[in-house]
């Protein structure tokens, strides 16, 4: 519960940090705009003094705070104001600010840096934070940081640039601490007193041989508790869970959730340590999968800096707008067809964008489960027949629960019990097909290798708009006129 009350304290905290930042700014503007209009002696001068005394105001608000509170004043602010933090934040801490900002706000920063910069904030990172920050940097700056790296780290960022993003190996940390099996305990914490802090969420130490093969894992509760003149070997465990490189990044997600871990090796196929996962990589690959996930749903392709210019949004847009701009045209040309019937029963332009909105939703509940349980490694393809068989069997029911409802009150407000019954068969029929849609598109974008979150919102509403508009205004023609 305190963990919780401190992490609502520290937002608060920086969204108070933020708005101290915008009325400084504001502030800036207003008094150097007035002292520029006013005539006086030594002007220049005191315009100069005027701005010194806010920059250093500013500078003295953000030096306190943390790279990753910094990036999320940097991320708030529109871009003017975001490229005259930067120029006062930049420093050495560039590369952990960099780090934590968003991909399209990384890149319009990058952008106003030179060279000698670029590579200076680079050289502050270790190899595994440098290989996250390598796709945005341009390539003759990673050729210049990659020769004032040592052969050590050299060979660790090959390695780590090597795995697909979505790899353990891409997750992967080579900050740890190793130790022999033959030492003892009272060894161990006089090797680990000479540290001036241990590496991030170093909740074990990793045991090894001298051709760097894993033997096991000493936590730091059982070498707290153990006698020191035990040795590791007889106090270590080593039925331990380990990851490959190349294992898939969810799978490592839910081994973490699943067993509350806060790190776990990383072992080659020969059983030789090649580095470490930890919770914090996990968290951040979650975060930036369901981020993609929610933008994918959206039909957007990329994450989007809210104040990027006009045309970068445009493009970023474009396409399944234009998809659903088809699609669109296809629901009003089914109503087209039957616009005959439409005037001759005014109730049906009335009623029908309820089985349309209805089944959208439907079919977005249905979709966001499967996608979910996708992710989880819950889902395969072959499931086809028996999830559709469940799906089938819930919409079936909501139908004619909902259905019948709608019917009841479509009765009750036109007195007229075929009306009733067609909005409820329609209602049934556009669940079905809701349904089936939303089983059905995430299976076949699996089989067909694509992110089953794309745009799954944008082509499920497109078929339960004109499916539903189909079914309904297909029935009443059939039954009501």
């Amino acid at each position: 519960m305190q963990t919780t009350e401190q992490s609502v304290q520290h937002h608060d905290d920086v969204l108070r940090t933020l708005k101290e930042v915008e009325e400084l700014l504001v502030r800036q503007r207003r008094e150097e705009e007035l002292v520029h209009r006013q005539e006086m002696p030594k002007h220049d001068l005191v315009e100069s003094l005027v701005h010194k005394q806010n920059m250093a105001r500013l500078t003295a608000k953000l030096s306190s705070l943390h790279p990753a509170d910094i990036a999320y004043v940097l991320e708030s602010l529109p871009l003017d104001d975001r490229l005259f933090i930067w120029e006062l934040v930049r420093g050495e801490n560039d590369g952990e600010i960099l780090l934590e900002l968003s991909d399209a706000v990384r890149e319009s920063l990058i952008e106003t840096m030179d060279r000698e910069e670029l590579v200076a904030a680079a050289e502050q990172l270790d190899a595994d934070e440098l290989a996250d920050l390598a796709p945005d940097l341009p390539k003759h700056v990673m050729e210049d940081v990659y020769l004032g790296l040592d052969a050590e780290e050299r060979e660790q960022l090959r390695a780590a640039m090597s795995y697909d993003e979505d790899a353990v190996g891409a997750l992967m940390d080579f900050d740890m601490v190793t130790v022999r099996e033959d030492v003892t305990l009272e060894v161990v914490l006089r090797y680990l007193r000479r540290f001036d802090e241990l590496p991030d969420h170093t909740d074990q130490l990793f045991v090894i041989d001298r051709e760097e093969n894993l033997r096991g894992v000493l936590t730091l509760s059982r070498m707290l508790v153990s006698d020191p003149e035990e040795t590791v070997s007889a106090v270590m465990i080593t039925n331990m869970l380990t990851l490959h490189p190349s294992d898939h990044a969810d799978e490592a997600a839910q081994a973490f959730e699943r067993y509350d871990l806060v790190s776990a090796p990383v072992v080659a196929h020969d059983g030789r340590l090649l580095g470490r996962v930890t919770v914090e990589a996990v968290l951040d690959f979650i975060r930036d999968q369901a981020d993609a996930e929610l933008l994918s749903q959206a039909g957007l392709r990329e994450e989007e800096d809210i104040f990027a210019s006009v045309w970068h949004s445009v493009k970023n847009r474009w396409a399944w707008l234009a998809v659903n701009l088809v699609t669109a045209f296809i629901a009003s040309r089914v109503i087209g067809v039957f616009e005959g019937s439409i005037q001759k029963l005014v109730a049906l332009a009335a009623l029908m964008p309820i089985v349309a909105g209805i089944g959208g939703n439907s079919g977005n509940q249905t979709i966001t489960m499967i996608v979910r349980a996708t992710a989880m490694g819950q889902v395969k393809p072959e499931m086809l027949h028996r999830l559709l068989r469940k799906e089938l069997g819930v919409a079936l029911i909501n139908g004619l629960v909902w259905g019948g409802l709608l019917g009841f009150l479509a009765w009750w407000l036109y007195r007229s019990a075929s009306l009733g019954a067609v909005m409820t068969g329609a209602m049934t029929l556009n669940l079905l097909l809701a349904a089936t849609m939303g089983v059905c598109i995430p299976i076949f974008m699996i089989k067909l290798g694509r992110d089953p979150a794309l745009g799954s919102s944008v082509l499920i509403t497109a078929c339960t708009d004109s499916g539903g508009f189909f079914i309904f205004l297909g029935l009443a023609s059939l039954f009501l006129m």
